[in-house]
């Protein structure tokens, strides 16, 4: 069994692969994959870094279209049907409201205000994404998910058959094996709120407890409901099944809000949410 971890999309990215019969060496190399993989995402869908694709179109005007790299696109067209299922409750476009919260720093002097039910980016043909209107967009709702996915695409490609790809709780497993997963108690971090297994398939878990906060007077999150812009700020902790870590990924932020572990969304999307 090989394990590694490094420093991306602002946590800790673990990748075990348990191939038994693949070489070491072999092994490496396709880690060594996996999280370039990682890092790319990263480069690409980061909002602080501001020759990233996100930087470049919060930047850009209202009306103006910008190429972007294909790993972009897929990711800003599945947040828009995310987006789309969750009549709203999942919104990329809520960016606005977390610089004002002190949780992004502002990629420009002028905050522009946050519209729920507006449209800040249309994905069109040929990796080309319009501005459709004034606006910033944060991915991080759904970029780690993503990553994940691509990591666990290249060590297939690699030729792993075992292996599970963990970014700070958003998590996907494949090979025959069961992997466990051990999800906190919100209400005591230090006892475990489920133990479950996974078998190819992805897992993600969000909760506010590490980004609750108080400013301004108001106790805010990084975790925003797109239908009002107002922050999560309930003490439960989601966990979505999916056969994608992006979809997973988005979907916690869905039934968080939502408090619905049955919501339209997970079906439409081939989920199911556990709710501690």
């Amino acid at each position: 069994m090989i394990r590694r971890a490094q420093p991306w999309l602002g946590t800790m990215v673990e990748i075990t692969v348990a191939d038994a019969a693949l070489a070491p060496d072999d092994a490496q190399q396709a880690v060594t994959q996996a999280f370039a993989q990682v890092a790319l995402v990263h480069r690409l869908m980061s909002f602080h870094d501001s020759a990233s694709d996100v930087a470049r179109l919060n930047l850009a005007w209202a009306s103006d279209t910008l190429a972007v790299h294909p790993h972009t696109w897929q990711v800003l067209h599945l947040a828009q049907q995310v987006a789309d299922q969750s009549d709203g409750i999942f919104n990329i476009a809520c960016a606005p409201r977390l610089v004002d919260w002190e949780c992004l720093p502002a990629p420009q002097a002028d905050l522009p205000a946050y519209r729920p039910g507006v449209t800040v980016l249309r994905c069109e043909a040929n990796n080309m994404v319009r501005k459709a209107a004034p606006g910033w967009v944060d991915l991080g709702g759904i970029a780690k998910g993503y990553a994940v996915d691509l990591a666990i695409e290249a060590l297939c490609a690699a030729g792993v058959t075992s292996a599970c790809v963990n970014a700070g709780g958003d998590l996907r497993a494949i090979g025959d094996a069961p992997w466990p997963v051990t999800i906190r108690d919100p209400r005591a971090l230090a006892r475990a709120g489920a133990r479950i297994t996974i078998r190819n398939e992805a897992l993600a878990t969000s909760a506010n407890y590490f980004t609750a906060r108080q400013h301004a007077g108001r106790t805010i999150s990084a975790l925003v409901d797109g239908r009002d812009g107002m922050p999560i700020t309930d003490g439960a902790s989601v966990s979505v099944r999916a056969a994608s870590c992006a979809v997973a990924d988005a979907l916690t932020k869905v039934v968080l809000a939502s408090g619905d572990r049955e919501h339209p969304a997970l079906r439409a999307m081939n989920a199911t949410a556990l709710i501690i």
